[in-house]
C-alpha cells in the first residue's frame, strides 16, 4: 500500500505526456499509462523504464463503454491504491453542428466525456484507499460556444457540471477533484481534429491570444495539484472572453463569429 500510483490516459503524447513528465520529476510513483497508440505508448514506457521509473502500460480505446470497463477491472486487479486519476484523452472536431455526423458526435461525446466519469466511478474504492485525486482537462470551451465545436463544447460542459457535483459528494470521503481549464495548447488533438465526416478536418483552427506549450501547461497542472487547487483556469482572452460571454452574450456572439468566421466559410463550402 506503500507505492503510490498515478493513471494517465492519453498518455503517449502531448499535453498527456508533458503531465507524466512533469509529475515524474516531482513525485515519485509507479505510473499507469493508458493511450489508444500501443507503439507510441510502449515507446514513452521504455523512457520512464531508462530513468528507473516504474511504469505499466495499458491500450484501450476510450470512445468504446466496453474498452473502459475492461481498463476499468485492469486497474483494478493490478493495484490496490491510486492517488491520481488524470483524464486527459481527448478528441475534437471543426465542423459544423448541421455538417457533423452523429458518430462524430458521439465519439466526441464518449471519450470526453463519458470515459472520464466512468473511469472515475469504476475507480472510486482505489482513490478512497489513497486519498486520491481526479484530474480533469477541461477546457475554455467547456464555458462559451466556439464555431464548428458544437460536440467538443458540449462535451466539455457536461465534464464540467458533473465533476463540479461529484467533487462536493465525495470530498467527505477524502478524494479530490481538479477541474483544469486549458485555452489553445500545441497537442496532437487538434492535428487530428475530426472533420464532420469523421475524417481527418481540412482546415487549420483558429486561435486566440497565446498558442501555449504542452510543457508549460503541465508545469501549471502539477503545481495547482501539489497546492490543492480545485480549478485551473486559462489566464488569457479566452477567460476574458467567458466572462463577456456571461455578462454580454450578444456581444461576445459578435466577437467570436468574426473571430471564428472561416468555420462557416469552410462549411458553406462544402458540397
Amino acid at each position: 500500500m506503500s507505492e503510490k500510483v498515478f493513471v494517465v490516459t492519453g498518455a503517449a503524447g502531448g499535453l498527456g505526456w508533458a503531465i507524466v513528465e512533469a509529475l515524474a520529476a516531482r513525485h515519485g510513483a509507479r505510473f499507469a499509462l493508458v493511450d489508444i497508440n500501443r507503439p507510441a505508448l510502449e515507446e514513452r514506457a521504455a523512457q520512464l523504464h531508462g530513468r528507473g521509473i516504474a511504469v505499466d502500460t495499458f491500450t484501450a480505446d476510450l470512445a468504446s463503454e466496453a474498452a473502459v470497463a475492461g481498463l476499468v477491472a485492469e486497474l483494478l486487479a493490478g493495484y490496490e491504491r491510486i492517488d491520481l486519476l488524470v483524464n486527459n484523452a481527448g478528441i475534437t472536431h471543426r465542423s459544423l453542428s448541421t455538417q457533423t455526423g452523429n458518430t462524430v458526435i458521439r465519439r466526441v461525446m464518449a471519450v470526453d466525456y463519458h470515459a472520464p466519469v466512468e473511469l472515475a466511478q469504476g475507480l472510486l474504492t482505489r482513490l478512497r484507499a489513497a486519498g486520491g485525486c481526479v484530474v480533469n482537462i477541461s477546457s475554455m470551451a467547456g464555458w462559451m460556444p466556439v464555431l464548428g465545436r458544437a460536440g467538443y463544447c458540449a462535451a466539455k460542459s457536461a465534464l464540467h457540471q458533473y465533476f463540479e457535483t461529484f467533487r462536493e459528494e465525495v470530498r467527505d470521503e477524502g478524494v479530490r477533484v481538479l477541474m483544469v481549464y486549458p485555452s489553445f495548447i500545441a497537442t496532437d488533438i487538434e492535428s487530428n481534429a475530426l472533420s464532420g465526416d469523421g475524417g481527418r478536418a481540412p482546415h487549420k483552427r483558429s486561435t486566440v491570444g497565446r498558442v501555449r506549450s504542452a510543457g508549460w501547461m503541465a508545469g501549471r497542472i502539477v503545481s495547482a495539484l501539489e497546492a490543492g487547487r480545485e480549478r485551473l483556469f486559462a489566464r488569457d482572452k479566452s477567460l476574458l472572453g467567458a466572462y463577456l460571454y456571461k455578462l454580454a452574450p450578444g456581444l461576445f456572439m459578435r466577437q467570436m463569429v468574426k473571430k471564428f468566421r472561416i468555420e462557416l466559410e469552410v462549411g458553406k463550402a462544402q458540397p
